[in-house]
């Protein structure tokens, strides 16, 4: 739709709401678990997007794996700072 009307709606209202970045899976659960997170969801006054959110960064940061663009730098400073590290990446860990 070409209508700017449409086109303000959709930014204020629809586009809000969601990252441009946003990505979408669909994930199965049982009915006991989903049970258990729709309970959560209610007992914590979260979303289940919100819950979901802070699952994956806690799965991320149990594996080390950044989870966002900033740690992802801080983790890529804090490495090349090593000893050792700088050598060790430039010679790709070819032997002469």
């Amino acid at each position: 739709m070409n209508d700017p009307a449409w086109r303000v709606f959709q930014r204020r209202f629809v586009m809000a709401k969601k990252p441009t970045e946003a990505r979408r899976k669909l994930v199965e659960f049982d009915a006991e678990t989903w049970q258990a997170l729709d309970l959560l969801t209610r007992d914590s006054m979260k979303t289940f997007q919100e819950l979901a959110d802070e699952a994956f960064r806690d799965l991320l940061r149990k594996y080390g794996r950044p989870s966002d663009l900033k740690a992802a730098l801080r983790q890529s400073v804090r490495s090349s700072a090593t000893p050792g590290a700088a050598s060790q990446k430039r010679s790709g860990g070819r032997h002469r």
